[in-house]
């Protein structure tokens, strides 16, 4: 059996290894998450649809990070990362 190296890791990780580019402004969204959901530049909104249940926030114009937004027990737990098409 054969275990590609990429689908362990997880999807910050993975958009990292495909866009190094991506790799300031990935830590700077989780910074800003992590000192105050509910900052503007975030622009942090609940999803619908199949993904009801999640939040979204913007790491850029193309990418953002789903998560689950658990403001009760303050916990933050990132789900996936990509660009709109992947996330949806």
């Amino acid at each position: 059996m054969v275990v590609r190296v990429e689908r362990a890791l997880s999807p910050g990780l993975r958009l990292l290894l495909r866009h190094p580019d991506l790799k300031r402004q990935y830590a700077k969204t989780l910074a800003l998450l992590e000192a105050n959901p509910h900052r503007s530049s975030l622009r942090l909104h609940a999803l619908a649809g199949k993904h009801q249940g999640l939040h979204s926030v913007s790491i850029n114009l193309w990418y953002r990070i789903t998560l689950e937004l658990l403001i009760h027990d303050t916990v933050i737990t990132p789900i996936n990362v990509g660009d709109h098409e992947d996330v949806c």
